[in-house]
């Protein structure tokens, strides 16, 4: 209820705000953020590492994903334009002789993320564990 004021014949409210409590508020707010700020940690993601493979595989296929999302299998006897649903089996009757069988996935720098992972999954569920992809090291990005 706001204040009022008498003077001779009439009652008027003052207008006013009491900003002291509100001051204090923000001051005690203040005080909390600062001493609690240091003891916030920004979070740290854990990177995998990239190293050479104990032991080199056998027999290395290559699967190449073009510029306009085609599929082509590069075989030591030659290569193949396939499609999605066609690649695993390639890939699996190509890998039948080799003991350590890889692929390694090329795909061109404009296809979209979502179709080299499509690849992996479908070589992965079928029983190709050894997936990789092929990357162009910095150094050799203009040649």
């Amino acid at each position: 209820m706001p204040a009022t004021m008498s003077r001779g014949r009439g009652r008027r409210t003052i207008n006013e705000i009491n900003m002291v409590p509100f001051i204090d508020v923000m001051l005690v707010l203040l005080i909390i953020f600062m001493v609690t700020a240091p003891l916030i940690t920004p979070s740290v993601i854990d990177l995998p590492t990239v190293g050479k493979a104990a032991r080199q595989p056998d027999q290395v296929l290559q699967v190449v994903i073009d510029k306009d999302g085609l599929l082509l299998l590069k075989t030591p006897d030659g290569s193949a334009q396939l499609a999605l649903r066609e690649i695993a089996n390639a890939v699996k009757k190509a890998q039948s002789g080799a003991n350590d069988p890889a692929v390694v996935i090329s795909a061109d720098r404009n296809v979209r993320y979502e179709s080299v992972v499509t690849v992996m999954d479908a070589l992965q569920r079928a029983g190709i564990q050894r997936v990789g992809l092929s990357v162009q090291l910095s150094g050799q990005a203009g040649k």
